[in-house]
């Protein structure tokens, strides 16, 4: 196996100007999809929840360059019998589809199911949105099901496609 372009590490207060920056040059990528922090207090704030107990984030950096491909998210993390998390997701522009966000999303479902030994990674995906379901069947989710007005992203009540993933 070829080594990974990208490597993981924590977000941390000092990323927020390269983190805003790459937010700004993405908003045509992110769309209607993904609402990330935009300014220093609402990347504040996101690091703040991020650091709460059930919560993990992690930048994808190109090994290359350090350039930030983008984020993926481990949120509402719970262990005992149920063993899952809900994953969330968005690349940065100039990074979208080069493969690289699917090397990210694969190496964070790994730390989900062989550090944290959970059993289910769940993401939640708008039907419209092609690439980023794309990238969840590439990296071996299969579609559960579909919620209507499931998450409010952008001032609107989004409808949801369920797609997991389990250990194993």
């Amino acid at each position: 196996m070829s080594p990974s372009r990208i490597y993981l590490r924590p977000p941390e207060a000092a990323d927020a100007p390269a983190f805003l920056a790459a937010v700004a040059a993405s908003r045509r990528l992110h769309g209607r999809w993904v609402s990330p922090p935009a300014d220093a207090v609402a990347f504040l704030a996101w690091l703040d929840r991020m650091r709460q107990p059930g919560q993990q984030s992690f930048l994808v950096l190109r090994r290359d360059d350090d350039s930030l491909v983008g984020v993926v998210n481990l949120s509402h993390i719970v262990l005992g019998a149920l063993r899952s998390a809900y994953l969330g997701y968005y690349a940065f522009a100039p990074h979208a589809g080069q493969g690289l966000m699917g090397e990210g999303l694969q190496a964070v479902c790994r730390h989900a199911f062989r550090v944290l030994k959970l059993h289910r990674v769940e993401a939640n995906i708008q039907p419209g949105n092609a690439a980023s379901l794309a990238l969840a069947r590439r990296c071996g989710f299969q579609k559960e099901g579909f919620s209507p007005r499931y998450l409010k992203i952008g001032g609107r009540w989004r409808d949801h496609e369920r797609w997991a993933l389990l250990a194993g």
